[in-house]
């Protein structure tokens, strides 16, 4: 005998969990509460290339913010993508945030010169580096506890 799932109840969502339905039962769970972030705390990247990075045992593809409050997928993929206006999220955590590493792909090119003065502006200390290199001291420094933060371009391979 197999189970009519029409004739289930329908449970309501919460502004928590968002609406209910069969596919998400577990969001339901109490004390669950769904964000953005792709892992809601702090972690060291563990390998990055092939267009993406792994994290505390989770992987993404596309451009990574790294910040105080979690691990977010980001929406910038090339240089030209490192606008002010798309590191709102960093802005937003500014006080927070010692120091950003910017991780701009393979080459390390700098953002716009528009993009360098806002941050400044916003109080926000930043290094401009590759993807690679701003990774490997974005871990040393997190390993020390240190508040940092990174905007992680993604590239295809590892050098």
């Amino acid at each position: 005998m197999t189970k009519d799932r029409t004739s289930k109840p329908e449970t309501p969502g919460t502004p928590e969990t968002g609406p209910a339905n069969d596919a998400h039962d577990f969001l339901r769970s109490p004390g669950t509460i769904i964000t953005e972030s792709h892992f809601p705390g702090r972690a060291p990247i563990d390998a990055y290339g092939n267009g993406g990075f792994r994290f505390a045992e989770m992987s993404h593809r596309g451009g990574l913010l790294a910040l105080p409050s979690g691990v977010y997928g980001w929406s910038a993929s090339v240089p030209e993508d490192v606008t002010f206006e798309r590191l709102d999220r960093v802005v937003a955590e500014a006080d927070a945030i010692e120091l950003l590493f910017l991780g701009m792909g393979d080459t390390g090119t700098f953002p716009s010169k528009e993009t360098r003065v806002a941050l400044r502006d916003a109080g926000i200390r930043f290094e401009i580096m590759s993807t690679g290199a701003a990774i490997r001291t974005f871990n040393v420094i997190l390993g020390e506890r240190r508040p940092v933060a990174a905007a992680l371009l993604p590239v295809e391979t590892v050098r």
